[in-house]
């Protein structure tokens, strides 16, 4: 069921209409300490919808509400789940986006 549904809510993180696109991220938000670790099942398909574009956005609030779901993510799931994810995703990333990920790592 949970696979189902970030099937379709994926897409929305990177919806090419921004005002879709940060409404996305900041719902995305808002359902992290709901799920915290029974996300583990569909971590590997969000941390790529949540990371690509938006880290590197030039819209100040699609950005902020990607480093906002990053934060919540860092606080509310068990970090050993979020490792290997961020450490992919981070050797792939160029711009800001690499530098907010490594430091997420760090």
């Amino acid at each position: 069921m949970l696979f189902q549904i970030f099937d379709a809510f994926k897409p929305r993180l990177h919806d090419s209409n921004s005002k879709v696109n940060q409404v996305a991220l900041e719902t995305m938000h808002k359902m992290i300490p709901l799920l915290k670790d029974n996300l583990s099942p569909v971590i590997n398909i969000l941390i790529p919808a949540i990371v690509d574009n938006n880290l590197n956005s030039k819209s100040p609030g699609i950005y902020a509400a990607a480093t906002n779901v990053l934060e919540a993510l860092c606080q509310h799931v068990d970090n050993s789940l979020l490792l290997q994810p961020f450490c992919t995703k981070a050797q792939f990333l160029n711009g800001k986006a690499k530098q907010d990920l490594t430091e997420k790592l760090a």
